[in-house]
């Protein structure tokens, strides 16, 4: 299963089994910024997906009412894919790390203008960081679960960039030694 927003609601069911609409709203409310949907109906088809795959499963007797709103809540197989696919996306994140590497690389005929694309980098990246929330929405959780998610979400992004900052320098230094070496050589 490619689509991240199918993973991310098997991971909301896991989180609280739930009817397809209220799905849409508790979507729109946790991934805002990070993941969206298409429209509402994009959560009846992932549902129907994650369903096909024995991922989910429909509440016993949730379909009551004039018009029954079936509720789904996470298989065993469901939880252990959902375990395994996050532990994935560690692989994902580096491979993307990579390739952003190595296609910087492709401008060190000219560390002049690979220097320069670092230096945006490096910008967007200080834009990034004072764009993390501090505190979840409006600065107040939902919920124990919310607070949890919007501290340890902060705490990724702090270690993260600074990371990333620190890895710019390293990389500007090693930029302007092949520049030097060049200017030197010529």
């Amino acid at each position: 299963m490619q689509s991240p927003v199918s993973w991310a609601l098997l991971g909301l069911v896991i989180e609280r089994p739930s009817y397809a609409y209220e799905l849409a709203q508790r979507f729109d409310r946790t991934y805002e910024g990070a993941l969206s949907l298409s429209s509402t109906s994009h959560v009846y088809t992932a549902l129907g997906t994650l369903t096909s795959r024995g991922l989910i499963e429909e509440v016993a007797g949730s379909r009551t009412g004039r018009q029954p709103k079936p509720r789904y809540r996470a298989t065993a197989k469901g939880l252990e894919d959902y375990r395994e696919w996050l532990v994935r996306q560690l692989a994902e994140d580096r491979r993307r790390q990579r390739l952003f590497v190595l296609q910087l690389a492709a401008l060190t005929r000219d560390p002049e203008a690979a220097l320069a694309t670092l230096d945006r980098y490096e910008k967007a990246c200080l834009q990034e960081a004072g764009g993390t929330p501090l505190n979840g929405a409006n600065g107040v959780p939902a919920d124990e679960a919310s607070g949890l998610a919007a501290r340890l979400l902060c705490e990724e992004s702090r270690l993260a960039m600074g990371a990333k900052l620190e890895w710019t320098q390293y990389a500007r230094a090693q930029l302007k030694s092949l520049a030097s070496a060049r200017a030197l050589g010529r």
